[in-house]
């Protein structure tokens, strides 16, 4: 694997972004020789950081979280803004498995085991999202029908989501929409371009992950079945 994965993987770094600067700047050796970007490492190889020898974690850990509104989905902040640290235990390596925005509550797997990391995340895999929406009324039946077809937004037409659940109360609609996309803010982007006004957005589920009764800024382990099914 490249180092940067390397280093995030083993806790040294928050993100493989940023374990570039402290390879960059000459502060990483590899079996003794001072590390560059294009480096890449097995287990057996010795990794020093600082001088300090860097291990991979000896165990995977996967966590389902209810993120509460917020809170940003990275492991670090450099403004000290409130993460999704703030809310996990102390795992070397853990990361995101996918991202929700700061004003986006719900479901967020989080883990140690890079490669499966990368499997949740990676379109190839067409895992369903599933989220529910609650809009300001009034939420016109023609704009909800343009939201079911896949609005063109600046990057490229949403592909069609599934809608589902729709209820109605004197200020508010919500619904169930489901998509195998994972472009940033996509629902929100498209629901501006039909005209809904989106008042809370929360993931309900990640394929056959669910949020389920979690508790707001908690956590649980995902089950053996959950992870059957991510593999």
């Amino acid at each position: 694997m490249r180092l940067q994965a390397f280093l995030a993987r083993a806790g040294a770094a928050p993100s493989r972004r940023k374990a570039e600067k402290p390879i960059l700047a000459g502060r990483v050796k590899v079996n003794g020789e001072t590390a560059t970007l294009g480096t890449t490492v097995t287990p057996e190889d010795e990794v020093e950081l600082d001088g300090q020898p860097v291990h991979l974690p000896d165990a995977h850990v996967y966590l389902a979280l209810n993120k509460p509104p917020g809170y940003l989905t990275t492991m670090s902040d450099e403004r000290g803004r409130r993460t999704v640290t703030d809310l996990m235990p102390d795992v070397p390596g853990l990361v995101p498995a996918g991202r929700l925005d700061a004003d986006t509550t719900g479901l967020l797997i989080l883990t140690n085991d890079g490669p499966l990391a990368h499997r949740i995340t990676h379109p190839s895999s067409q895992l369903e999202k599933q989220y529910r929406l609650t809009l300001e009324n009034p939420a016109p039946d023609d704009a909800i029908a343009a939201l079911a077809t896949g609005p063109t937004l600046q990057d490229g037409r949403m592909h069609p989501p599934d809608l589902a659940n729709l209820s109605r109360t004197t200020a508010t609609t919500t619904l169930d929409l489901t998509i195998h996309e994972g472009r940033n803010r996509i629902i929100r982007r498209a629901c501006a371009a039909v005209g809904l006004r989106l008042i809370s957005l929360q993931r309900m589920r990640v394929g056959p992950v669910t949020l389920g009764d979690l508790p707001e800024g908690e956590y649980r382990p995902l089950t053996p079945e959950e992870l059957e099914a991510l593999r």
